[in-house]
């Protein structure tokens, strides 16, 4: 079954990163993803994993009824987290999404952060 992990953090973390981090711990951080994905890579877990850019970069469109779509920059004042990266995986079932989340969570203890990660199911088109 496929799910997605998406990881959030807030602007703030974001743009402190590299005056609270050391040089050290973001190579860690940067090592621990790509030790990670090689492993899910070789699991056959892996489908796709991406870092997004900073939340300035970040547009919402919405559809209006009777007109054009309205597009707004981000970040957005109301909002206290955004999405910094995505794992899409395919895995035996939810226990070990929970558990690859948990993991990236922690950063395996190589790097200061406890992110939060969303597990959602991929959802399936019913077929006709």
């Amino acid at each position: 079954m496929k799910y997605m992990l998406l990881m959030t953090t807030n602007v703030k973390a974001w743009e402190e990163m590299d005056q609270v981090w050391s040089p050290e711990d973001i190579k860690a951080m940067i090592e621990f993803m790509g030790r990670l994905n090689d492993e899910l890579v070789a699991s056959g877990e892996f489908v796709d994993a991406q870092g997004l850019t900073h939340p300035n970069d970040a547009k919402i469109v919405l559809a209006q009824k009777d007109g054009d779509p309205v597009v707004t920059d981000g970040p957005f004042p109301e909002a206290k987290e955004f999405l910094a990266g995505y794992w899409v995986l395919d895995v035996a079932d939810e226990a070990r999404a929970l558990e690859i989340a948990a993991r990236i969570s922690s950063g395996d203890g190589t790097f200061p952060v406890c992110t939060q990660i969303v597990v959602q199911p991929v959802g399936r088109v019913p077929e006709a």
